[in-house]
C-alpha cells in the first residue's frame, strides 16, 4: 500500500505543529483531574511520517505517550530526560535489530522522531490524560540552548524551522 492511500484511506491530514500526518481517532467521554485540570482521561491518534514528511520535531507533553507501530519503516526517536539524559529508540518490528513494536515517552520529556528511510511509517499514540494543544510545547532554541547546551548542536536538526526564526 501506498503513502497516500493510506493517507486517503485513513483520513490523514497535515499536522498543525509537528510535521507528519495524525487523525485523531479516540476521546474517552470520562474526566480526570490533572494538574492542568480537568481532562478527558484517554485520546488515540493515527500518526504517520512520510518520505515528504519525515520530521516529527522536538517537542514536550504533559501526559505520558505510548506509541504503537503499524506498518512501513522503522521510526528513530530521541528522547531527553528532564535530567537531560538522551535516549534514542527505534519504534518498529524487527526486534531482531533492537526495534521496539510499543514505545513509552512520559510527560515532560522532549521527543522529535525521523523517518530515515522508506516511504512511510503508520503508527498510533494513546495519550493519558487525554491530549489538549494547550498541553503541548514545540522546542525552541533558546529553551533548549538554556537547559541542554551540551546536547544543542546534536538536537537542532529536529527543531523546527519556524521557531529558530523566531529566537
Amino acid at each position: 500500500m501506498t503513502k497516500q492511500k493510506i493517507i486517503s484511506s485513513l483520513g490523514l491530514k497535515p499536522h498543525p505543529s509537528e510535521g507528519g500526518y495524525f487523525k485523531r481517532t479516540y476521546t474517552s467521554k470520562i474526566e480526570t483531574s490533572s494538574d492542568s485540570g480537568t481532562r478527558k482521561t484517554l485520546s488515540c491518534i493515527y500518526y504517520m511520517l512520510t518520505n515528504d514528511s519525515p520530521t516529527g520535531y522536538l517537542h514536550r507533553n504533559k501526559s505520558d505517550i505510548i506509541h504503537y507501530f503499524h506498518s512501513g519503516s522503522p521510526i528513530s526517536y530521541l528522547i531527553i530526560h528532564p535530567d537531560g539524559h538522551l535516549e534514542t529508540q527505534i519504534l518498529g518490528n524487527d526486534l531482531t535489530k533492537g526495534h521496539n513494536p510499543q514505545l513509552t515517552v512520559n510527560g515532560g520529556c522532549w521527543k522529535a522522531s525521523k523517518l530515515t528511510e522508506g516511504e512511510y511509517s503508520l503508527l498510533s499514540e494513546a495519550v493519558s490524560p487525554g491530549f489538549e494543544y494547550e498541553d503541548m510545547e514545540l522546542a525552541r532554541p533558546s529553551t533548549i540552548k538554556q537547559h541542554y547546551p551540551g546536547l544543542f548542536e546534536s538536537i537542532q536538526p529536529y527543531i523546527k524551522p519556524q521557531t529558530i526564526k523566531l529566537d
